[in-house]
């Protein structure tokens, strides 16, 4: 397949069986880029998915880091064709997250994928497959162990070790809040992985998990967000190195 097949193929996965969805992603892992990203990402979509009942629903939440606030937030919902494999589970949730990305307003930044990267069994998870598809820097965000093997980093935040698949360095772990469970980070797209540790911690505040994937995560949930309502509260201090 040509790129461009494999990026199209990407985009519409309706209908592939599993076995095809593995050879897609091993045909897509060569598109991911590792490339530093030019000064600090302004705008940046937080992208979330919860799946109860057979049906998926996502969100997109547009997050500006220089006033810190949700400034958009865009949903989708959608049945939920594609079975519950371990690695493909991007096959279940591209659909919804892209009909989402369709109807939001801005193009962003930076992508903020709750879900994994390269530390994925072929090196292509969701962060990987958006990034690909949308042609944006994203970066892969997991709160669980896929595959691979890490140290535990130090107990304080920015503690960070390297995630190792095939004695080959797939992620980091990373602490991004003191003595709180650290949070699986690698490359999606366009990234390095030093950027994305970086941008991971300038993208949190008080709490474990970054907050544009807070905000996305809420709105996937069907909870109302007021967008004006999370501000600068919960910033980390502007003296914090980015």
């Amino acid at each position: 397949m040509t790129p461009a097949a494999v990026r199209a193929a990407l985009a519409h996965p309706a209908g592939l069986s599993t076995a095809a969805a593995i050879e897609l992603q091993h045909a897509a892992r060569p598109l991911v880029v590792a490339t530093g990203i030019r000064g600090t990402p302004r705008l940046v979509a937080g992208i979330d998915v919860s799946i109860a009942s057979g049906a998926a629903h996502a969100a997109v939440a547009l997050f500006d880091l220089e006033r810190w606030r949700v400034v958009e937030i865009a949903r989708a919902g959608a049945a939920v064709t594609f079975p519950y494999v371990p690695g493909l589970l991007a096959f279940r949730e591209v659909p919804v997250v892209l009909a989402a990305w369709r109807r939001l307003r801005t193009r962003p930044d930076l992508l903020l994928v709750d879900g994994h990267g390269t530390i994925h069994p072929r090196r292509f998870g969701l962060a990987c497959h958006l990034g690909v598809v949308l042609d944006l820097p994203a970066i892969g965000v997991g709160k669980t162990r896929l595959c691979g093997q890490a140290r535990q980093p130090g107990p304080r935040r920015g503690a960070a070790t390297r995630v190792l698949l095939g004695g080959e360095v797939v992620g980091r772990l990373l602490r991004t809040r003191d003595g709180v469970a650290p949070l699986w980070i690698s490359i999606g797209h366009r990234i390095t992985l030093d950027d994305a540790v970086r941008m991971t911690l300038r993208c949190g505040s008080r709490f474990r998990l970054p907050d544009p994937i807070r905000a996305a995560h809420a709105a996937a949930a069907g909870n109302d967000i007021d967008i004006a309502s999370v501000r600068r509260k919960n910033a980390p201090p502007r003296s914090r190195p980015a």
